[in-house]
């Protein structure tokens, strides 16, 4: 099961800064989804990484899902839609990125990572599909060539719609 994970977080590495919001949606079955808001950890943050996504640890400690309880209820619906047969697989773009935080808080607050240690990296994917360098594969680049009808804009489950929309595309080039 190809599940797209977006995530806004307060800084660059998981541990020192906060993962604030998670989305999530099966890649082909993208009404199928789950998000939710997070305390933050810790008061770190990188101001610009507040500012992209207009979260506030302020209220979000006040609003937010424990780590505890949001990374239960994620795993619990992972559970849910790949069933007892069902491998997960992480999808993301700039995947490394979003499974370090994915998987940190999982280890952290559930003791285990339902997805394995491995992630799907739509940039990586595209560029092995279409033999461009590397520097063509900013999302921006991928968007012209495969048209999605929707786009990213720092909310994690919009993002997580968006890049399903984007694996699929890619997964569909000759």
């Amino acid at each position: 099961m190809f599940i797209s994970i977006d995530v806004e977080t307060a800084g660059p590495i998981p541990g020192e800064y906060s993962m604030l919001t998670l989305g999530a949606c099966l890649a082909y079955q993208p009404g199928t989804a789950f998000s939710c808001e997070i305390k933050p950890t810790s008061n770190k943050f990188v101001p610009a990484a507040l500012e992209v996504s207009g979260l506030s640890l302020e209220r979000l400690q006040e609003t937010g899902l424990t780590p505890q309880d949001a990374m239960s209820q994620f795993a619990a619906w992972i559970g849910e839609v790949c069933g007892p047969d069902g491998q997960p697989v992480f999808v993301g773009l700039n995947a490394p990125f979003d499974w370090a935080f994915v998987n940190y808080y999982f280890h952290k607050f559930t003791g285990a990572n339902p997805f394995g240690f491995t992630a799907l990296d739509i940039k990586a994917l595209y560029m092995g599909k279409t033999g461009c360098s590397w520097g063509n594969t900013r999302s921006s680049r991928i968007t012209e060539r495969v048209s999605p009808t929707t786009e990213g804009d720092h909310d994690a489950l919009h993002d997580a719609l968006f890049q399903a929309e984007l694996f699929r595309l890619v997964m569909a080039l000759a």
